[in-house]
């Protein structure tokens, strides 16, 4: 594994990524709590997470994304820092750029979805 790589863990997997959004149950109401990594961080990196919002929620709509369901909490590991979510959804790009995401069985994958999105549009917007 990659030393600087996003770790993530679920099901028995363990997968490298350059990029994750976890997407908490309780960002439906508190967006606040939404949060990122990337391997990539610089100036532009809230575009990369809004473009990653948008992309997902689309494909998902579409019928284009799968979601891989997970039943136990599951952990997201970067540098010194370890995430554990209990409940919620996690959007990742794998090594080859390739959109994943990771639910929680009985999540509403698209309001998560929908609340990710509209937190990163307001995001960038408030810097133009």
């Amino acid at each position: 594994m990659k030393k600087d790589a996003i770790i993530i863990r679920f099901n028995d997997t363990v997968t490298e990524c350059s990029s994750a959004i976890i997407i908490p149950e309780r960002a439906i109401t508190e967006a606040g709590y939404i949060r990122t990594m990337t391997t990539n961080a610089d100036a532009d990196s809230k575009h990369e997470f809004h473009a990653m919002a948008q992309i997902a929620l689309s494909r998902f709509q579409d019928g284009e994304l799968d979601i891989e369901a997970v039943h136990r909490p599951l952990t997201v590991e970067w540098k010194n820092e370890v995430e554990t979510v209990i409940g919620g959804l996690v959007v990742f790009l794998d090594s080859q750029g390739n959109f994943h995401l990771i639910a929680h069985s009985g999540q509403d994958a698209k309001t998560l979805l929908r609340a990710a999105h509209q937190f990163f549009t307001r995001w960038v917007r408030l810097d133009i």
